[in-house]
This record gives C-alpha cells, structure tokens and sequence, in this order.
C-alpha cells in the first residue's frame, strides 16, 4: 500500500514536473495578439507588391523614386520605436497596438489622394508611425505571454502572422490591382488594418505592474538593445532590399510576377517556424543566428549572380530559411535577463534599427539599382548580412554577452 503510494506520488510529482517544465504558451491573449498581428501585417503585404508598380507605372518614378517610397516610413518609424517602447512599458501593450494600426489605416487612406512622389512619401511617413506603435506594442506583448523558456517558440509563432501576411497579402495586392487597380488594394489594406483594431481591443491593457521597476528603467535607448540591434540592421538590410526590388526584378528574368516569390519566401519562412519552432531554444539562439545570416548572406549572392527565374527561386528558398531562424533567435537574445518593465525598450531599441534597414536598405540599394543594375543590390545584400555574421562571431553574441 505505501509502496503504491509512493510510486502515485512520484508520478504525479513527474506530471506536476512536466508541467512545470512546459507551461501553457497558446493562452487566448497569446492567439489574439497573433491574429491582430495577422490581419496587420497581411495589410502590409497588400501594399509590397502594389506600391513599386504604382510609383513606376502611375507616377512615372525610377528605381530610385522608388526606394525612397519603400523606405520613407522607417524614418519616422526609427525615431519613434524607442519612445514607443517606454510607452508600452508605461501604457500597456494593447494601447500601442491599438493606435499603430489605427494610424496605419489613416495613412494608407491618404493613398487615396497621393497623385505625386511627394505626397505618397508624406504617406509612408505616417504609415512609418503607425507602424513603430503597432509592431512594439505586438512585439512586447509576446514577450510578455510566453514563459521564459518557450520565447524562441513563442517569437516563431507570433512571426507567423507576418510572414503569412507578407506571403497572402501580395496575392491579395496584385489580384486586386490587376481586377480592379490600385485604389481598391488601398481599400482592402484599410480594412485589414481596422480588422487588427478590432482584434487588438480585445486585449487586456497587458501594463507591467509598477513594482517591478528598478532603477534606470524606462529608459529611452536601452542598452541591451545596441548590439543585437546592430545584427539586425545587418541581416535585413539585404532582405529589405530584396522585399522592395523584387517585384520588378522577377519582370526583368522573365518571370510574370513576383508573387510566387514571395509567396514561396513566405512560405518557408512559415514553415520552419510552426514545423521548426523550438530550433532556436533547442540548438541556442546563439547558433541559430550564426546559421541565419550565414543562409541569407548566400541566399541574397546567388540572386543577384544567378541571374534567371532558377537562380530567383534558388535564392528565395535560403534567404526564407535564413529569415526564418534569425528574427526569433535574435529577439530571444535581445530580451534574455531583461525585467517586464524594460522589454518594451529593449525591443523599441533593436526594432529601431529595422527601420534603419528597411529605411536606408533600399534607398541606398536604389542607387546601386540606378548604378550599376538590380542584380547588384542582392549582392550588395548579401555583402552586409556577411558582415553582420562577421560582428556575432567577433562579438561572441549568444555565447558571452556583457549586460
């Protein structure tokens, strides 16, 4: 009898264990912050392929008006992610997202009326605004709903809805604009973007409690963020870059469009990280970012060398895998050890160097287009993200980092 009881309490003392071990990560909040990101960044996808042919084909713009389109909402973006993760961490992470996709959807109404680069720049300020609100506000409440242990996994799932929506929304994006044109892609975009209203409201205020502070918290420029924020402007330099100019470089290899592309760079992306997940937590975010870069910097090479639809496709499928281990390895760095109180500016200050890439990425990526021919942004590309793979190893990022 006491033996039966003993190996009862052993086992649902492993049951307790195990549990313990593996907490619950797909609380309510957690899908409903990953469906808000879904009908966002499907919002978002919508415009990539729509925006590079309106600007050359209704605009009349070149590869450098072009650039400049893509990349103007990462200036405003750049200098307001860092205030925007004090005031997550201030105000609570559903506030953020509220009012960033809320902006998104206004500015994407003033689209509507953009009948010359200026204005559409002027635009995709806003839309830069919006989007710096919406992705620390989404970003941070991630964070905050997965255990310790499952971020890698957690960062996986959530990015899904990105992916899915970069990957949909370009579908999306060029059957409306081919059926219809460019105003009702601007309509389907405004409303997906009030959908991730709706969705976000939903939300607890998810505010970290005040105790928690410690002092030199919220600050503006969080230390911690600095070097993976370097790393990251390194790796999606190139890929921004590739987002930008591939819909009119898959015309120039003879391809119809560029939504297969994209749609297969999403796709593995996506598959890796619901099939794949747990790699970062199993192998170290440290490793997996060394092989992310490392995928990518050849990835984006043999695009722009390989100079056919083999080579595009060839190239999309590594820089897919590189894209898709790197983001959730890195934030998994970015945010190890970090207090609640201090995630949302650890994550204002890495995300802000996204929009130094996606802002300069394909502005100066225009030029070398203009200069020397697209093929020569994708190796430009791939010579950054080399680089980056070059400071992780010199730095020992994920093996040895100083707090």
């Amino acid at each position: 009898m006491l033996r039966t009881l003993s190996i009862g309490s052993r086992q649902d003392a492993g049951a307790v264990e195990a549990t313990a071990v593996r907490p619950s990560l797909f609380t309510r909040a957690f899908v409903t912050v990953a469906l808000a990101e879904l009908a966002y960044f499907t919002a978002d996808g919508v415009l990539l392929p729509a925006l590079p042919r309106y600007v050359e084909g209704s605009l009349g713009g070149g590869d450098a008006a072009v650039g400049l389109v893509i990349g103007a909402f990462s200036v405003s973006a750049f200098f307001l992610r860092p205030w925007a993760g004090r005031a997550s961490d201030r105000r609570g992470r559903r506030l953020l997202m509220v009012a960033g996709a809320s902006l998104f959807a206004l500015s994407v109404a003033g689209y509507l009326v953009a009948s010359s680069i200026p204005v559409l720049v002027a635009m995709r300020l806003l839309t830069g605004a919006g989007e710096a609100l919406f992705f620390v506000g989404a970003l941070s409440a991630n964070v905050d709903l997965a255990p310790p242990e499952r971020r890698g996994e957690a960062f996986s799932f959530a990015s899904l809805a990105l992916y899915i929506g970069i990957g949909a929304g370009p579908f999306i994006g060029e059957a409306v604009i081919d059926r219809v044109g460019f105003r009702a892609a601007w309509l389907v975009s405004i409303a997906l973007a009030i959908t991730a209203v709706g969705l976000a409201l939903r939300l607890p205020p998810m505010r970290p409690a005040a105790e928690e502070a410690e002092p030199g918290g919220h600050r503006l420029i969080h230390r911690g963020g600095l070097l993976p924020g370097l790393v990251l402007l390194a790796a999606i330099w190139g890929m921004a870059g590739f987002l930008a100019f591939v819909p009119l470089y898959a015309l120039d290899v003879g391809m119809r469009g560029a939504s297969l592309v994209l749609g297969l760079f999403a796709g593995i992306v996506v598959l890796i990280r619901s099939v794949g997940a747990r790699i970062p937590d199993r192998i170290g975010p440290g490793r997996a970012t060394r092989i992310a870069l490392t995928l990518s910097s050849v990835g984006l090479a043999v695009m722009g060398l390989w100079r056919s639809p083999a080579g595009l496709v060839a190239g999309a499928i590594l820089l897919g895998v590189g894209v898709a281990l790197f983001t959730p390895a890195l934030f998994t760095l970015a945010v190890s050890g970090v207090p609640a109180n201090e995630r949302g500016a650890v994550m204002g200050t890495t995300s802000a160097f996204l929009d130094l890439a996606f802002g300069f990425g394909p502005a100066t990526l225009g030029f070398v287009a203009a200069g020397i021919g697209r093929p020569g942004t994708f190796v430009a590309g791939a010579v950054v993200a080399a680089l980056g793979l070059g400071l992780v190893v010199a730095t020992r990022l994920g093996r040895a980092r100083p707090r």
